[in-house]
């Protein structure tokens, strides 16, 4: 995937909000949904739960009625 961006956090951050965060849906009701349909993947894994807690380097790829949207995390 080229040209990922790179969303730099302080301390520890679930799926949820980073989905918010990075821009990656507009808003927490989108999160909660795409997350729940399983359209939401963490380093090529579909990942169900919104409480998940992403680790360093992790890659999140939405699939959003608009398209796909990546990101990725790093600590900061």
């Amino acid at each position: 995937m080229e040209n990922v961006p790179v969303i730099e956090v302080a301390g520890e951050i679930k799926l949820g909000q980073f989905l918010k965060l990075a821009d990656l849906v507009e808003n927490g009701a989108l999160a909660r949904e795409l997350v729940q349909e399983g359209d939401v993947e963490v380093n090529g894994e579909v990942e169900t739960r919104r409480g998940h807690t992403l680790a360093d380097g992790d890659l999140v790829l939405a699939h959003t009625p608009q398209g796909s949207y990546a990101a990725q995390l790093k600590y900061i």
